[in-house]
């Protein structure tokens, strides 16, 4: 749904980072999210965009489906931002879940069955990959575990403690 509305932006758009957001209550544990951040950008009109999705409902939670925020200037020779064909992404948050339980996030999940997780997908211009980035945390600076797998096969690239 995200990729669809940043279309709307320009025909040439590509993502170069999703993510999700923790909340409490949220599917994390299953490796799925009831929001999601992705940030979108367009080489031809050197433009960036972020798309939200919400899934939730309740009182607190932001309104269900797509939204967007302001638009910022894109660089493309910029490492950080480097966009990346969706067709890469052959494995889901849930299968690189399933990986990062193998390499310490299962001790951390079983010692804290609460323990906040959340993904970050992004693309590694100097190895030429994409990568999950899963996190046990409540945020990617004060992690206690992060590990990286690889978005298109689904190998265990390595974790940071």
């Amino acid at each position: 749904m995200l990729y669809m509305a940043a279309h709307s932006v320009a025909g040439d758009v590509e993502p170069y980072r999703m993510e999700s957001r923790y909340t409490k209550g949220s599917p994390a544990g299953e490796g799925k999210s009831g929001l999601w951040r992705a940030d979108f950008a367009s080489p031809s009109k050197k433009l960036s965009k972020t798309f939200s999705w919400s899934g939730l409902a309740g009182p607190d939670a932001p309104e269900r489906g797509v939204s967007h925020g302001s638009d910022d200037t894109y660089n493309p020779g910029n490492s950080t931002t480097h966009i990346f064909a969706p067709q890469f992404l052959k494995v889901d948050s849930d299968q690189a879940l399933k990986v990062a339980e193998k390499h310490g996030g299962e001790k951390l999940s079983a010692a804290d069955p609460a323990q906040p997780i959340f993904y970050m997908l992004d693309f590694d211009a100097r190895k030429n990959r994409l990568i999950w980035h899963v996190i046990y945390g409540s945020s990617q600076y004060d992690a206690k575990l992060t590990v990286s797998v690889d978005a298109s096969t689904g190998e265990f690239l390595r974790e940071e403690k």
